[in-house]
Order: C-alpha cells, then sequence, then structure tokens
C-alpha cells in the first residue's frame, strides 16, 4: 500500500508540474500581451504569443503522452542540428540565430536547449559519449554568436557534471571546456540592437507602472522555478532534469541583464514559449515512464 501511494504521489507530480508551469508561464504571457497593447505594439505580435503558448501547451501534453525513452535521444541530438541549420537562414548583420518556418523565425536555441538539457539530464549518469552533442552546441553558438544560450548552456552543463559525474577528470573536463567556450562567445561581437517589446519589456512595463514591471519580473522568476518547486520533494526518481530545466530559464533571464537578449514569455518571441513547453513535456514524460516501471515492479 506504501508504494502505491508513493506511486500516486508520482503522478500527482507529472500533472502538478504541466498545471503550475502552465498557470504561471501564462500570466507572464498575459502580462507581456498587455504590456505590447498599452505601449503601442502590433496586436498581431502579441497575439502571436498567446497562440504560442496555446500551441506549446498541445505539444507539451503530445510528448509527455507520447514519450518514449528514444525521444531523449532525440531532443538531445536535435539541439546541435538545429542549430547548425540555422547557418543556412539569412542573417541579421552577420549573426545567425534563427531557422526561419514560412512566416515565422524560431530562435533555434530557445526552442530546442530546454528539452535538451532534460536529456541531458537524464541521460549523462549513463553514458559518456552522449556529452558530444552539448559540447557540439556550445560550439556552434559560440560561433552564431549567441553569448545568453553559450552561457546557459555552459551553467547547465556545469551543473550536470557537477551533481551526476562519478569521473572526477570527466567532470573537471567537462566543467573547464564548457566555461572556457562560453566566455569565449561573450568575446564575439553582437551588433544586434536591442527591440523595446522583445529584450526590451520590462523597461516598457517599467515606463507605463513600477508595479507592472516588478509583476513581470515576479512571474518571470515564478515560471523559471516552478518546475523544480512542484518536484522538489520527488523521491521516486532523480529530479535533476527538474531543477537543471529551471536553470536553463533562469540563466535565460539572467543573462538580459548583460547584453540585448530576448526576455523570455513576456517579451514578443514564439522560441521561448514553445521551448519551454517542449522541455516541460519531455520532463512530464520521463516522470510517466519512471511512474510505469515503478507499476511494473509491484
Amino acid at each position: 500500500m506504501q508504494a502505491l501511494r508513493r506511486l500516486d504521489i508520482l503522478l500527482t507530480h507529472r500533472f502538478a508540474m504541466l498545471v503550475v508551469f502552465g498557470v504561471f508561464s501564462f500570466c507572464a504571457v498575459a502580462t507581456g500581451a498587455i504590456v505590447c497593447a498599452l505601449s503601442g505594439v502590433t496586436t498581431a505580435l502579441w497575439m502571436l504569443n498567446l497562440a504560442g503558448w496555446v500551441a506549446g501547451t498541445l505539444a507539451a501534453v503530445l510528448v509527455a503522452k507520447a514519450f518514449r525513452p528514444a525521444m531523449l535521444h532525440v531532443a538531445l541530438w536535435l539541439a546541435p542540428f538545429g542549430l547548425l541549420a540555422s547557418f543556412f537562414s539569412p542573417a541579421q548583420e552577420g549573426v545567425h540565430r534563427w531557422i526561419d518556418a514560412g512566416p515565422l523565425h524560431f530562435n533555434a536555441a530557445m526552442l530546442l536547449l530546454p528539452s535538451a538539457s532534460v536529456a541531458l539530464a537524464v541521460l549523462a549518469q549513463r553514458q559518456i559519449w552522449i556529452w558530444i552533442a552539448p559540447f557540439a552546441s556550445l560550439i556552434l553558438l559560440l560561433l552564431q554568436p549567441d553569448a545568453s544560450q553559450a552561457t546557459t548552456l555552459a551553467v547547465v552543463m556545469v551543473a550536470i557534471a557537477a551533481a551526476t559525474s562519478a569521473r572526477p577528470l570527466l567532470r573537471v573536463g567537462i566543467i573547464v571546456g564548457a566555461v572556457a567556450l562560453a566566455t569565449l562567445a561573450w568575446s564575439r561581437p553582437d551588433p544586434l540592437q536591442p527591440i523595446p517589446e522583445v529584450e526590451g519589456i520590462v523597461g516598457l512595463a517599467y515606463g507605463l507602472s513600477p508595479l507592472l514591471a516588478v509583476a513581470a519580473l515576479a512571474l518571470l522568476v515564478l515560471t523559471a522555478i516552478s518546475a523544480d518547486m512542484v518536484m522538489r520533494y520527488h523521491r521516486l526518481t532523480s529530479r535533476t532534469g527538474a531543477w537543471v530545466l529551471s536553470l536553463c530559464f533562469l540563466g535565460w533571464i539572467a543573462t538580459t541583464y548583460f547584453g540585448a537578449f530576448p526576455t523570455p514569455w513576456v517579451g514578443i518571441g514564439l522560441s521561448p514559449i514553445v521551448g519551454a513547453w517542449l522541455g516541460v513535456g519531455l520532463l512530464a514524460g520521463a516522470c510517466r515512464n519512471g511512474a510505469a516501471r515503478h507499476s511494473a515492479k509491484l
């Protein structure tokens, strides 16, 4: 009976994570839409954010329900291949960060790194060669260049290596290599200028009302840490994936204070909205898979 209760807790955590992330992320997206509407930003832009949240929700549910362990490998390797594809799309002032899909432009890193981070957290303990994929991604981020995403990925890699690697030399090599590549990314020139409704959305909110800006920042942080908050007392499976995903989101937020980088959820941009949902869906699917394995043992 105790094992069954623990299994029920595991399933509850999985659904709770989807719901809690959904509530906070929707509030963040809606706050950004209000700021944009009051600031005279084209309606189609902030409506696209809301549509992206709905599409991301559906995608996350589908990923969670259709989850198979092989999807972790797919998610991990999609990151470097997606980043490589960005070099075949038109550059903006020499910068390659986007993949064109008809009229839509996706930031490849923000779309793919959340799910890749979850996959790396789950797979890193099992296979050494799995580290090839994140290092390839980090090199491509250096070449784009994108110091924000390079730093975020490097922090994720360092955290996972420190938490999971049982081989001291491997751990040190990963940490030194990731930090060195992220540092180099900051030395690359980035000519792109900030767009108020994308990178400067918090400033727009402050111009309307300081309380609105505070609310936007609070919702950003709550959305970022929601997966880890829900999974904090999860004991049946490793919660490494949850706090790594939250770390990825916090990296997105923190780096906006050091350069002209997109503000997730609140700012205009489909990629962080859909990408975050894909990461949450993959994590929920991995928890579901863990629940199924546990159930088989009962």
